[in-house]
């Protein structure tokens, strides 16, 4: 069956791809945050204010993840509205024209990568085989499902079950929780709310796939390769979501959309899924909306709803959060930060200890080589990677503590691994430094002064400009 590929999310390509990455690393080595995960309801996730504007309701919905509703609350203008059984609810933003990210396949755009695309697609393809257990409905909710169910069901997707594949398989299971396609609690796998995000035109696909996908009890040896921590729980816990609703707001967008044809409509959509969620900024020879002013007034006004703006650089284009916004709630802890979408992706904004560390490597990699003279004054991406020796030397934080923000800064796109040959690499600036508005540019600039050099002359000029 094709569909259209604007409406076709497809579990393979989101999350998006990326590379190999070895397990150790990355902190990936045991059962313990996924297994133990915090139950997700609807009380745990950011609660929306009926008082704050819509643009702010959207950037903090990207920087921490879908917004709680109380009982009766309408969702924030262009977000649906995932009813609970219990009248509560959660505020999930929605694209204009049913579009999706897989949409950037269709421009050979890349998305911005997810660590182990490959294990993480393949977990949530078993999570949805043992969550979505009747397919004449809807994926969402779904009912929960036993972890052993699904790691089982991946054993068998996937024809292995040794140790270092159930590795991978439980850190795909926490960097789902964490981003809200799933919710991981006491034993036990349901599906997170970015599941409601599925278009209806994609669900005939996914049911097909579900029906070819391998069960658990099509592997011999059940979860004996694959074991988890046992809770000692005597079984699911009651579904708190019979009785769920999804409410989708009519033709978002649609006085700005509509004045326009078809084809018109259709390039506007495009460069809009682009340049929110490409790895980099895209050339505007991609795309008419970036290169006609009036498209390019109508995806500005679009923006603008979520308290985003468009970024150019020569002949170059993506967006960020704008100046406005940047003070605001949650989204000024991640934009020390860029702040930008895939801090959402990552469902939370960045405590103490992902802050500082970010600040070491921004220390490292960028504030030393262009005291250098090696880096452009305005440049935030950098070839020169910052080591781990160096990273652990300098900051006081346990091992522990030191790679679980590195984690943390990984997922959300503000810093990347790379390797140096046969030494260890390092970690340098990530994706997401692309969507620093000048604002935030200087504003960051001066953090790293204060940061680097508290007691200069030049940080007690930039604390004096603030008075």
């Amino acid at each position: 069956m094709s569909a259209d590929p604007r409406r076709v999310p497809a579990l393979a390509t989101e999350p998006a791809s990326t590379g190999p990455e070895d397990p150790v690393t990355t902190g990936e080595t045991g059962p313990e945050t996924s297994a133990t995960a915090s139950v997700r309801t609807a009380e745990a996730y950011p609660r929306a204010s009926e008082a704050e504007p819509p643009a702010t309701a959207h950037v903090r919905a990207r920087s921490v993840g879908p917004l709680a509703l109380r009982a009766g609350q309408a969702a924030p203008a262009g977000m649906a509205r995932l009813g609970r059984g219990d009248g509560t609810g959660m505020a999930l933003p929605v694209w204009p024209d049913g579009a999706t990210p897989s949409l950037l396949e269709e421009y050979q755009v890349a998305p911005v990568p997810v660590e182990r695309s490959g294990e993480t697609r393949r977990v949530l393809a078993a999570a949805l085989r043992c969550c979505w257990s009747d397919l004449t409905t809807d994926p969402w909710p779904g009912t929960p499902a036993p972890m052993d169910d699904v790691l089982s069901t991946y054993r068998a997707l996937i024809g292995r079950g040794d140790d270092l594949m159930r590795n991978w398989a439980i850190g795909a299971l926490r960097r789902l929780h964490d981003s809200a396609w799933l919710e991981v609690a006491d034993g036990f796998v349901r599906l997170g709310p970015r599941c409601a995000s599925w278009p209806p035109a994609s669900h005939a696909q996914l049911r097909e796939l579900m029906r070819r996908l391998p069960t658990a009890e099509e592997t011999p040896g059940g979860t004996e390769v694959l074991p988890v921590v046992d809770d000692g729980l005597a079984g699911a816990p009651e579904n708190a979501d019979a009785g769920a609703s999804v409410t989708i707001p009519d033709e978002v967008d649609s006085d700005l959309l509509g004045p326009f044809d078809e084809r018109r409509r259709a390039e506007i959509v495009a460069a809009f899924m682009a340049v929110e969620h490409a790895a980099e900024p895209v050339h505007e020879a991609r795309f008419s909306a970036l290169r006609d002013p009036v498209l390019r007034r109508t995806l500005t006004e679009m923006l603008e709803r979520r308290g985003r703006v468009l970024i150019h650089d020569r002949e170059s284009w993506i967006s960020g959060y704008a100046a406005e916004t940047l003070g605001t709630g949650t989204a000024s802890k991640t934009v020390m930060a860029p702040g930008a979408g895939a801090v959402s992706q990552a469902g939370s904004a960045l405590d103490e200890a992902g802050r500082a560390v970010l600040v070491l490597v921004l220390i490292h990699s960028v504030a030393i080589p262009r005291a250098d003279g090696l880096l452009p004054t305005d440049s935030w991406l950098s070839p020169f990677p910052a080591q781990i020796d160096e990273l652990r030397r300098h900051t006081k934080l346990p091992i522990g503590e030191l790679e679980a923000a590195l984690r943390t800064l990984r997922h959300a796109g503000l810093v990347t691994q790379v390797k140096a040959g046969e030494e260890a690499g390092g970690y340098v600036p990530g994706p997401q430094f692309h969507r620093l508005t000048p604002q935030a540019r200087r504003r960051l600039q001066e953090e790293l002064i204060l940061a680097a050099g508290p007691h200069t002359p030049l940080a007690a000029a930039v604390r004096a400009n603030r008075r």
